[in-house]
Formats: structure tokens, C-alpha cells, sequence
């Protein structure tokens, strides 16, 4: 059994003051998702993502369609005694201190004193917050309420959770933080349904993501599947290499951009594999610094799918369903 299915989810909005328009920021989305599986909800800003997720958890309600999580209609109370949510902007009680709010949510979530004590300090230390605990929210930056926000949203121990852009505002060893906590959530069996704007996000953790462009799902299936992140070359970048060998290969290589002295990022057909090139090189003396896939970003290839789609820009008015 799948732990989400959405069956052709629609949602319009009124728009206007003096004479409201139908607005529609979700268009008949369907998807399952299963049991245990990390998927990633991607689009540009506008998307219709937090709508998406806002519907699943009935903070809005759909003007079609249908949704289920673990065999549920989504306003079964069973379930949702069964997931955790983070909206993409959590919002706190100024005056209580991080491990005040969470020992309240455990509360009403049922949790035993005793439990509180030992649940409360784990989940905290889980996602970075040290002695920052016994400070109040809103002297926190923007990334620490982040983390707050995620251990509210797994202090249940859910079977499904839903982040809404989990990485938001998070610097580099937070989002390693998260990425590390959203891998041990799947591997104890939980599924992971996370909105984002970073293809990276989703490259290291996702085994199928959806693309979302102006409503509209545009793409979905495995990350190597979808054909517009496939590989179009390698960036191969090397130090110590003298001019004499660079010239030597030229036939070999697509673009030449110096960084520094002796220091090149060389751009590389995908076919043949480079390891023959970077086989020469090392022996002539060069170092190896980084070798990586050229690929179309995310942001292109949203851009791309709004050309395509310009009936589905986000500032269109949609036609009543």
C-alpha cells in the first residue's frame, strides 16, 4: 500500500478585489508515493509546492480531487496522530526556550514526563541545538528556528513525514545535519516527502522526485530518468599543468578556462569517458582536483518548462476547472 497517494488535486484561488478571478495553483496532480521511500517535490518558487503540502494537511482544502496518507483520507484523525509536517516558515512562541516547545509538543502528543526527558535532549542534539536550548526563538537566526522546526516534526517518531523546504535558511553543516537525519528516518522505515528548490538536495537523497512548474506536474519518475538531468559532458579541474601538455590534448577537450597559474577547468565531451585523458594528464605531472558531470540545472530547466508551458506562468489567470 502506498503511505501518499494525490489523485487529481486541484485548487483554485479568487484573485482580485473588485471583480475576482478563479486562480488555479494546483492543476490536477496525481502521485504515489511508497512506503519508506525519501521522494522530492521540486519547482521554482510558486510552484504550487506549499499548496500542495497545505492541502495534504488540510490547512487548505482542495477545490478537486483527492488525497490519502497510509490508506486514509487526509482528514483522518488516526493519521495524523501518524506524521509530522514543517511548514516552510515555522513560527514559534517568542517567550518559551527551544526545549520548553518541545516538551509542550510532547506533551500534548502524549508522552510521559519520564519521556519527555530523555526524548526532548536526544531530538535537540539530533538536529544541533547545544546550549541555544534554554534560549527563547526569537533570538534565533532563521536556520536554528529551522532546526527547532525539524525536531517538532519528527518528535512523534512519524511514519510519514513532510518538510516543507527542510534546508531553508540552513548553512552548509545544517544542511549535512539534515540530509543526515532525513537518511536515518528512511532507513528506520519512514517516508519522507520534502518540497525543494536545490537539485543537489535532491541528488543526494532521493529515490524519485516530481517536478512541479506553475501548477502543473511536468516530470516525475527516478532522478537518472528524468532526461533533462542527464549528463552533457564532465568538468574535469586540475592544478600543476603545464601549457606544453594542455596543447598536446586540445583535440581532446571542448573548453579550456584557466583559474590560475597552471590551474585549469577543462570541459569534457561525455563520450569517451574521460579516464584515459585524466590517466595522461596525471603522468605528465598534473593533479587531480575535481571531476564532475555537466548537467542542465534545475533553474534551467524550469525556466525551459515556463517557455513551453506560458499558459501556466504563475501570473496567469487559469481558466475554471
Amino acid at each position: 500500500m502506498p503511505a501518499i497517494v494525490i489523485d487529481n488535486l486541484t485548487k483554485d484561488f479568487s484573485v482580485g478585489f473588485w471583480r475576482p478571478r478563479p486562480y488555479r495553483a494546483l492543476d490536477r496532480l496525481s502521485l504515489s508515493i511508497e512506503q519508506g521511500e525519501v521522494f522530492g517535490f521540486l519547482g521554482p518558487n510558486g510552484a504550487g509546492k506549499t499548496t500542495t503540502l497545505k492541502l495534504l494537511m488540510q490547512l487548505q482544502f482542495p477545490t478537486s480531487g483527492r488525497a490519502e496518507i497510509l490508506g486514509r483520507p487526509v482528514g483522518d484523525v488516526g493519521v495524523k496522530r501518524r506524521i509530522g509536517y514543517l511548514p516552510e516558515s515555522p513560527y514559534f512562541y517568542d517567550y518559551l526556550t527551544a526545549e520548553e516547545l518541545l516538551n509542550y509538543f510532547a506533551s500534548l502528543m502524549g508522552y510521559s514526563s519520564a519521556d519527555r526527558r530523555t526524548r526532548v535532549p536526544g531530538l535537540l542534539d539530533e538536529v544541533g541545538i547545544g546550549g541555544e536550548r534554554r534560549m527563547q526563538p526569537r533570538k534565533f537566526s532563521k536556520g536554528m528556528l529551522q532546526r527547532v522546526g525539524i525536531a517538532q516534526a519528527i518528535l512523534n517518531d512519524p511514519e510519514v513525514v513532510f518538510f516543507d523546504e527542510p534546508m531553508s535558511g540552513l548553512d552548509p553543516l545544517g544542511r549535512r545535519a539534515v540530509r543526515n537525519l532525513i537518511l536515518k528516518l528512511r532507513d528506520r522505515g519512514c517516508t519522507v516527502f520534502f518540497s525543494s528548490h536545490v537539485l543537489s538536495d535532491a541528488e543526494a537523497l532521493c529515490s524519485r522526485v516530481a517536478i512541479l512548474v506553475g501548477g502543473s506536474l511536468v516530470a516525475a519518475g527516478a532522478l537518472t530518468d528524468v532526461r533533462a538531468f542527464s549528463a552533457r559532458g564532465w568538468e574535469l579541474v586540475v592544478a600543476n599543468l603545464a601549457p606544453e601538455i594542455l596543447d598536446r590534448h586540445r583535440a581532446r577537450i571542448q573548453g579550456v578556462t584557466l583559474i590560475s597559474e597552471r590551474r585549469y577547468a577543462l570541459e569534457l565531451p561525455l563520450q569517451p569517458a574521460p579516464d584515459a585523458l585524466l590517466r595522461d594528464l596525471i603522468a605528465a605531472g598534473a593533479h587531480l582536483i575535481s571531476l564532475n558531470p555537466m548537467r542542465e540545472t534545475l533553474e534551467d530547466y524550469f525556466v525551459e518548462m515556463v517557455k513551453q508551458h506560458p499558459g501556466r506562468r504563475k501570473d496567469d489567470v487559469a481558466r475554471p476547472a
